[in-house]
């Protein structure tokens, strides 16, 4: 997951790969552009009209990161596909809390 996500002095910005009017909102792992670059894959239900796609991401990140919805927010990328999103908080809980989303076979032993 390194490269999806960078942690910053008042919590990390995850670079998203959204694709709405999907069938279920989800995270569905990490994905890797053709230039190398990193990001998170994620669908929402909602459609890309008036912002509520973007909405919608930030619902879901805030859920699967266990923040309130008002530490997260799309930083660039309103109207594109890719996406960066800003997590208010303590940045090695919520990049621990991250991994832990992805990959929950790696906390258990």
């Amino acid at each position: 997951m390194d490269g999806a996500f960078r942690t910053k002095e008042d919590g990390i910005t995850v670079f998203v790969r959204l694709t709405p009017k999907a069938a279920k909102d989800a995270v569905e792992g990490v994905g890797e552009a053709a230039d190398g670059r990193r990001h998170l894959i994620a669908r929402v239900r909602a459609v890309p009209e008036d912002g509520k796609a973007n909405k919608a991401l930030e619902k879901l990140l805030a859920k699967v990161l266990g923040v309130a919805g008002s530490h997260v927010a799309v930083r660039s990328g309103a109207t594109s596909r890719l996406k960066q999103v800003h997590i208010t908080g303590d940045p090695q809980r919520l990049a621990g809390s991250l991994r832990s989303a992805l990959y929950p076979a790696e906390g258990a032993t």
